[in-house]
């Protein structure tokens, strides 16, 4: 009878390190899918979008119904975050990174004012309010960032008003394993 070699033995126990890998990866997959099924419900009739795409959510909202008109600062009551803490505050190890994004619509006097110069900056100062009210309710701010992309990445044409409108958003984007 032959003994397993010291390399069949490496090969053996890689294999099944593998396989645990693939195991506690679709296991994360899952529960990050249990987090956009919980979020979807809290959020019925909301405008926002929720996408649950490799283990990663995205939620998205049009900036307009979370801020003024070239503004950044929440309402004191903001309804439609405050049906996503909930669920938010339950994480413990999954990474929630708050983007900012505007139309192409050049800042106004009154944000010159206020020393807001660019569309980067107003899309990171809205970015970094949703960051301070979800961890105002509860969420864990070690888990929060925010990022302000401006008049980078549209998704739509910035030639129409419905298209700016689209293109002025808040994503919400969940990394990790669901806990």
């Amino acid at each position: 009878m032959r003994t397993p070699t010291r390399r069949n033995r490496i090969r053996v126990a890689l294999a099944s390190i593998g396989i645990m890998a693939l195991a506690l990866s679709a296991c994360a997959s899952m529960r990050m899918d249990d987090v956009a099924g919980n979020l979807r419900t809290a959020l019925a009739g909301e405008p926002v979008n929720v996408n649950s795409k490799d283990g990663v959510v995205t939620l998205t909202s049009s900036a307009d119904y979370l801020y003024p008109s070239g503004g950044w600062a929440l309402p004191p009551d903001a309804p439609v975050l405050d049906k996503m803490v909930p669920t938010l505050s339950k994480l413990q190890n999954t990474n929630i990174v708050v983007t900012g994004f505007t139309d192409t619509t050049p800042i106004g006097a009154g944000l010159k004012q206020q020393g807001v110069t660019s569309n980067k900056e107003l899309s990171y100062n809205r970015a970094v309010a949703v960051v301070d009210y979800l961890a105002s309710k509860g969420v864990k701010r070690s888990l929060l960032s925010a990022q302000g992309f401006g008049e980078e990445n549209p998704v739509a044409s910035n030639d129409t008003p419905e298209g700016r409108a689209k293109n002025r958003r808040v994503e919400i984007t969940l990394r990790g394993d669901g806990t």
